[in-house]
Formats: structure tokens, C-alpha cells, sequence
């Protein structure tokens, strides 16, 4: 329909002709409709939803942006860019439906920080949206990356501490607030966990990996099912705005509350990233701004069949690795195509906007073998040519050496691709720990694993762990007891690589499957019964496993060769082993056993560098000081215990 607007100054006889065109038109699209075709002609101004990236810092290695600006009518627009320091690079282009603008820009080096103005226009009118140039952060102080020096703690952001009750049930996602809804947001935010970096100083903690903090936007008409019941986002893997915070965890002001306040306490921030996938409800999945953005749509799509095996497989069936690669992660949620080169771009630009705009520390990536492996290449080169001393741990849920380190960066493989990946989570480490320490089955099964090393480019920067929010809890696992979960603590801190904790293991938490596994952390919202934060609020039993932690982690800090030496199997047997750490001239000799009964363990450590008479006495308290006689080191444990040796 003409508006006055349209129509101002037109003499009768163009209106005439005008408005006879028009009809025309109109009869011709209903007929085109009739036959199952679709046309449009529209003659709306164009409108402006959003912008991504929102802002950028002068000064960056990625320079021009690539700008993707979403709204309605787009098609033909010409874009003006208002203010100093920022201009326009080539040509814009849309997508055939015109609701997607690419724009490229360029910040000049000095770009006076503040907003600029992307003015759009078309032949039905103009609209405009902000872009912000950012000052650069300093340097000093973030972007740390991650080391053997570290202990990392997972803490699922919704579960851990609930600091703000007034975004609880934000305005925007009504409905999905129910702590009684194993399903549903619980309040946990950020800053919560800002009131909880002293618990987490005091613990020993010097790295934080929060779960994702994407907005999931749950909206009760947005809530799938899960187990045939109800079910939220709130553990941040479905993400909806990879450009925003989730309203149920704060702001993105709150976030940049968080680093800098982790960063005064010496504590750094890991994010969880999510790029091989959407939450079902992106506004891309019915209008994706590619044709080739997804493989697959929502009503065609391949499922995720989880035949892992076939990505390290140099001859593999390709219809099997492609529904391994291509699937929908649990049939439901849309997988990204990172071949498309403008999908590719997009994350990109996304990851080193999270690092460059609050001073992140580090990222953990989500599902990081169901992304190609040129891809990883590409995306790891571009941040560490931004933040050089930054590190990233992937997820590669498998219990096999040979299929997880076929992922970890640092050489070429049979793809002709090095993916520059840092770290992997040591799952393959991680089920040994959990049948040796918790079901009481063989401790060989931990130095076999452990002899496969070799496979991996950098072993000491594997990410060690016990307990995650994917699996059961430890002390859900059948036989379980809190004097195993002590021993898998002393081997996790001990060991070589980043040893990993989960929060609530200290203090024995139970969960025997994925969504009890995410339990709220006593103490961290209103009305809970007791502080499991405090020493006063946990039991006799959460006390005394809370210290021993506590005085593993200070030794771990304390002891160069804890963090940094070298892994020496000294003894291996069905319920003992003996290994020791070297650094330089400096030797900690960790001893586990992990039968019922006692145990006298003797053992050569010429290896070690301890020369004959050397006396080592336990840090632990449990064992007797012992003396090096011939070469030998003769030590006696109770059942389940471990000693720390060190020279007295």
C-alpha cells in the first residue's frame, strides 16, 4: 500500500499509472502463490535488528571487520559509515532474502574510542545502527593462558552461587526459574562467583572455567523436552546471541566485574565456547544468512551418530563421517557449517571479541572434534596472533589415546592439518582414575595409560581430571568412598599436566547422572539450610576432605617439580604405585596405595637424582620419614593413603 509519503507531489495521471502498475503486480503474485511460487515486492524501509560484532578495539590484528547486520528490507541498501576513524572497505552484499548485511570495516589505529553510526539506505527509506570502537586493553595482567602451574576449577555458572535473586526470573524468560526443576535456571549468576573468589583463593584455585555465558534465551514457548520433562538451557550449550550474556547470569558489564576482580585475587577466567552448534531457536535456523550457513535444516538435517572413530580414520566411510561431522548434535541442535568461509569468519571474530573485549584468560571448547580440522588451524592461528600467550582446551570425550591426541596441535597430520590445539581434557585419563580410586579395580591401568604419552605433541598440558558436568559425580560412582576420592585428588594434583577440579568434589558432592551431577552447591542461594562455603557449614567429613585438597593445592604450589618436571614411574603393581617429579635437582616422590590393607612398597630412585642416605619426610603426615639405602627408598602406607616425599 502507498503511504502520503510515497505518494507526495505525484500528478493524477503517474498515480494513475502507479497505482495500475501496482494492481498488476499484486494479481501476478497471487498467481505465482497459486502455483507454488514466491515473490516479493517490497516496499518497506529497511530496519536494523542487530549487529555483530557490536564494537571492536583500535589497534587489532584483525583489520578490516567483517560486520554482519541482520534486520528486514536490506536488499540494494547502501551503507554510509558516520564518524572519524572507522571507513567503509569494498562493497556491501546481502543475502537473496535481504534480511542479512555483510559490511567490512576498518578502525584506524588511533581511533578515538566511542560510538559511530552504520547509516543504511535504500530506495524506501534508511535506518541506522550503533558501532562502538573500544579502547584496547592492557596487556599486563590478561590474556594469561593456562600452564602445569595451574589448578582449574569447573563451576557450572547456574549451580554455584546465586548473587543477584533479582535476575532470577528475568522479564525476558519468564518461567524458566525453578529450583526445585532439575531442568530449569536455578539463579546461579555471575556474581556469585565474584562473591565466592576468596572460597576459591583460599582452596588453592588460580584458574576459574565457567560454563558457557551465551544468552540461551528460554522463553516457556522455548523449552524442549528432556527425558520426556521440560527442560531450560541453563548450562549454556544452546547458545542464542553468541553476542550476549545470558539475562539469568547478569550483564556484560557484570562479566568484566568478574575478570578484573578474579584478576586482583591472582585468578584466571576460562571460557566455555560453543561453536559447532546453535540452540534450536537462533534466529538463523529458519533464516540462516547463507544458504550453506547449516548443514543441513531444521526439516532436513542428518542426526549425529557419535562414530568418533571414523575422524582419525585415514580411509574412512565418508557417508559415516560425514553423520558424524554434519549431524545435528542430538538430532536437535543445528550444526554450523564452519566450511562456509563466511560462517568461518563469523566465529572467528567472535572468540577473539570475548578475549579482546574483558581480558579472558583462556577458553575451553565444546565438542571440538565435531569441527574440521582447518578450521581449528585458522581459528587458533588468528588468536594467538592477537594474544600469543593464550591457551585453549578442547573437549574430546573419549576414552582412547590414540583417537583424543590425534586432536592436540603442535604436528601435521595424515589431513596435511596441524590444528594448534594446546590442550586436551585427558579423558583417557580419566576413566582409570575413576575405576582404580572409586571401584577399587587395578592401579596398572593408570601408568599403561600413561605410557601411551608418547602419542601426544604436549603431554604436561593435557587438562587432568576426575569429575565434569558431563558424567556422574565420583561419589555416585558404585564403591566410591571419600578415602578414594582423596587418593584421586593426591594423583590429579600430583601427576603431571593441569589438574582440573569440579566443584563440589571437595566436599564430596553426589549426582549420579547428568542433571543431578549439576547440583546446586549448598550455601550459594537464599534459604539453603546450611554454608558448605564455610567451615562452619560442612560436616566433620566435608571439613576434612576440604583441607586435604586445600594442602594438596598449596603443595603443588609450592613444589617446582609438582609443577613443572618430569613424570618417572618408579614402581607399579595391582594396588601400588610409586612415580616421582624432577626438577633440576629437586625430586617429590608421590607413593599411592590403594589397597585396603597396608602395604610396605620398596623401589629404586636412582633415577630421581637422590643420592644414597638422602632422608624424605611425607607432607602428607602419613608416612614415616624414609632414607634412600643402596639406590632404594623403602616406604610403609596404610590402606588407601599416599605419601608426598620430599628431601627433609
Amino acid at each position: 500500500m502507498f503511504s502520503q509519503r510515497n505518494a507526495k507531489g505525484l500528478n493524477s495521471e503517474h498515480c494513475a499509472k502507479t497505482l495500475a502498475s501496482y494492481a498488476l503486480k499484486i494479481i501476478l503474485a497471487s498467481l505465482i502463490a497459486l502455483v507454488g511460487g514466491q515473490v516479493s515486492f517490497s516496499q518497506s524501509a529497511p530496519q536494523l535488528l542487530k549487529v555483530d560484532p557490536p564494537s571492536w578495539w583500535a589497534g587489532s590484528s584483525l583489520n578490516p571487520l567483517r560486520l554482519l547486520l541482520r534486520g528486514t528490507s536490506l536488499k540494494g541498501a547502501r551503507v554510509q559509515v558516520v564518524g572519524q576513524g572507522l571507513r567503509l572497505v569494498g562493497v556491501p552484499k546481502t543475502n537473496e532474502r535481504g534480511t542479512y548485511l555483510f559490511v567490512d570495516v576498518a578502525i584506524a589505529p588511533r581511533a578515538t574510542p566511542g560510538p559511530r553510526q552504520l547509516r543504511v539506505t535504500t530506495a524506501n527509506g534508511s535506518a541506522a545502527a550503533t558501532f562502538v570502537v573500544l579502547p584496547a586493553l592492557s596487556r599486563s595482567g590478561r590474556f594469561q593462558g593456562f600452564s602445569p602451574a595451574d589448578v582449574m576449577y569447573l563451576a557450572m555458572i547456574d549451580r554455584f552461587s546465586d548473587g543477584d535473586p533479582s535476575n532470577n526470573d528475568p522479564p525476558q524468560a519468564r518461567g524458566s526459574y525453578d529450583r526445585r526443576n532439575k531442568f530449569y535456571y536455578h539463579g546461579g549468576d555471575l556474581q556469585g562467583v565474584i562473591e565466592r573468589l576468596p572460597y576459591l583463593k583460599d582452596l588453592g584455585i588460580t584458574a576459574v572455567w565457567l560454563t558457557p555465558w551465551y544468552d540461551n534465551y528460554d522463553h516457556p514457548n522455548q523449552i524442549e523436552l528432556k527425558e520426556g520433562k521440560p527442560s531450560t538451557g541453563f548450562h549454556g550449550y544452546n547458545p542464542q546471541d553468541f553476542y550476549a550474556v545470558e539475562e539469568h547470569f547478569g550483564t556484560l558489564a557484570k562479566l568484566h566485574e568478574l575478570v578484573e576482580a578474579a584478576h586482583r585475587s591472582g585468578i584466571k577466567i576460562i571460557q566455555d565456547e560453543v561453536v559447532n552448534h546453535t540452540g534450536p531457536y537462533h534466529p538463523w535456523v529458519d533464516d540462516p544468512p547463507t544458504p550453506t550457513w547449516f548443514n543441513g535444516t531444521r526439516e532436513h538435517h542428518l542426526k549425529n551418530v557419535f562414530q568418533t572413530w571414523v575422524l582419525h580414520d585415514p580411509r574412512p566411510d565418508e557417508t559415516l563421517k560425514r553423520e558424524t561431522m554434519e549431524g545435528w548434535f542430538l538430532d536437535f541442535l543445528p550444526d554450523l557449517n564452519q566450511e562456509d568461509p563466511e560462517v568461518a569468519r563469523y566465529l572467528i571474530q567472535n572468540s577473539l571479541w570475548w578475549i579482546g573485549t574483558t581480558g579472558l584468560d583462556g577458553i575451553r571448547m565444546d565438542t571440538w572434534q565435531y569441527v574440521p580440522n582447518s578450521f581449528w588451524h585458522d581459528w587458533n592461528a588468528a588468536l594467538k596472533r592477537e594474544f600469543p600467550n593464550f591457551k585453549v582446551v578442547g573437549e574430546v570425550k573419549d576414552g582412547d589415546v590414540v583417537h583424543t591426541s590425534f586432536f592436540q596441535g603442535g604436528r601435521v597430520r595424515f589431513d596435511g592439518v596441524d590444528s594448534g590445539l594446546d590442550s586436551l581434557l585427558d579423558f583417557p585419563l580419566f576413566y582409570p582414575i575413576r575405576h582404580a580410586f572409586a571401584a577399587g579395580k587395578s592401579l596398572e591401568e593408570i601408568p599403561k595409560t600413561l605410557a601411551k604419552d608418547y602419542l601426544y605433541n604436549h603431554p604436561d598440558m593435557l587438562v587432568t581430571l576426575l569429575g565434569g558436568h558431563d558424567d556422574g559425580r565420583f561419589m555416585s560412582e558404585k564403591g566410591a568412598t571419600l578415602a578414594g576420592l582423596k587418593l584421586a585428588n593426591a594423583f590429579v594434583l600430583t601427576t603431571r599436566g593441569v589438574p582440573q577440579l569440579y566443584y563440589g568434589d571437595e566436599i564430596a558432592m553426589t549426582g549420579d547422572d547428568e542433571p543431578t551431577t549439576r547440583g546446586d552447591f549448598p550455601g550459594g542461594f537464599p534459604g539453603d539450610r546450611r554454608d558448605a562455603f564455610s567451615s562452619a557449614g560442612r560436616t566433620r567429613e566435608e571439613e576434612d576432605l576440604f583441607q586435604y585438597i586445600r594442602t594438596l593445592t598449596r603443595l603443588r604450589s609450592e613444589l617446582e617439580p609438582l609443577k613443572h618436571g618430569a613424570l618417572i614411574n618408579l614402581y607399579v603393581a595391582e594396588q601400588q604405585y610409586a612415580y616421582a617429579r624432577t626438577s633440576g635437582n629437586d625430586a617429590v616422590i608421590v607413593v599411592i596405595n590403594n589397597d585396603a590393607k597396608e602395604a610396605d612398597i620398596e623401589f629404586e630412585v636412582l633415577r630421581t637424582g637422590l643420592e644414597n642416605r638422602a632422608v624424605l619426610i611425607d607432607r602428607l603426615g602419613i608416612a614415616k620419614d624414609a632414607q634412600v639405602v643402596n639406590g632404594k627408598l623403602k616406604v610403609k602406607l596404610p590402606g588407601r593413603a599416599v605419601a608426598v616425599l620430599v628431601k627433609k
